[in-house]
């Protein structure tokens, strides 16, 4: 049975928030998609964006769904738009994932509370999830807080990839 394909909406606009964009990079340029939903397709990536908060990028590298993150992830529109992504990417069958950090500028408890429910999640489904390139701040925060050792840590995409095989 063939699973029917991930979608993702665009939220309404609020006063708060900026609308709502996502983008496709195809070979590593940007591209701009028409709108409505859109399906996850491997080796294509999707960028949803709120004002201000957190920027999340979702690429399929054969298994394993590289999640970008780039900005605040922290209590409110970002940590729930994180929560809303990978909860989209589990219901489609998704359970490897190397989480980018590297531009992630502030991760606080909330922030801190995903990820290590996003592992849960994922090793409860047989898969895993692996941090790659965590800002000074991210590993900082993972440190303080003693949950650094929970996560296989990657300074390269494609070792982080590789290691789900």
């Amino acid at each position: 049975m063939q699973e029917a394909p991930l979608r993702l909406q665009n939220p309404p606009a609020s006063s708060k928030l900026e609308r709502h964009s996502i983008k496709r990079v195809v070979g590593c340029q940007l591209a701009p998609l028409s709108s409505g939903p859109l399906s996850l397709v491997d080796d294509s990536w999707q960028t949803r964006r709120l004002g201000g908060s957190v920027e999340i990028n979702v690429c399929s590298q054969g298994q394993v769904q590289v999640i970008k993150l780039r900005g605040r992830l922290n209590l409110g529109e970002s940590v729930d738009r994180m929560r809303k992504t990978f909860d989209d990417l589990m219901n489609a069958g998704q359970t490897n994932f190397v989480v980018d950090l590297g531009e992630v500028s502030m991760l606080d408890s909330s922030g801190i509370g995903l990820l290590v429910r996003c592992l849960t999640a994922a090793k409860q489904n047989a898969g895993s999830v692996k941090l790659l390139r965590p800002s000074k701040f991210a590993i900082q925060t993972l440190r303080m807080t003693g949950l650094i050792g929970l996560f296989e840590v990657f300074e390269n995409e494609d070792q982080a990839v590789a290691s789900f095989g």
